[in-house]
């Protein structure tokens, strides 16, 4: 097929195939999410960008690490640099991850206040004779 009749790819084909399912997609970009690392290099950029030494810095991580994890971040698209001079500025591409994280946020303080909700209850609750006790008796 010549070259300018060829569609261009895009992330969701991968350069020799179909385009890939959309759960497959999805997989990957909260694959990407599934460091604690890169959760936290986002709740870092929230307020605006940070060179990759201020953010090694407040991660606590060596330059390797950094490096890996802003990678990947930047392949999902999650992320954007500029270079200015010899610092590099990363930010986030798209705002509503943050919306992402907050309704992470919330859904996992529902599930914890479920939890402690239940705790409460069994402290609360008599005690019970099981079947077992009772005729042994």
């Amino acid at each position: 097929m010549p070259a300018a009749a060829r569609k261009p790819r895009t992330g969701a084909q991968s350069q020799a195939g179909p385009p890939q399912p959309i759960h497959k997609i999805k997989a990957d970009f909260f694959r990407t999410l599934g460091h604690p690392a890169r959760v936290r290099v986002l709740e870092l950029l929230k307020d605006g960008e940070l060179t990759v030494g201020m953010l090694q810095a407040e991660l606590e991580i060596d330059s390797s690490g950094a490096s890996q994890h802003l990678a990947a971040m930047r392949r999902q698209g999650l992320l954007e640099s500029r270079r200015e001079g010899t610092s590099v500025f990363y930010r986030v591409r798209d705002p509503r991850i943050f919306q992402l994280l907050e309704t992470a946020k919330q859904l996992i303080g529902s599930h914890l206040e479920e939890t402690q909700a239940l705790l409460g209850e069994l402290d609360e609750a008599p005690p019970t004779r099981s079947k077992a006790g009772a005729k042994r008796r």
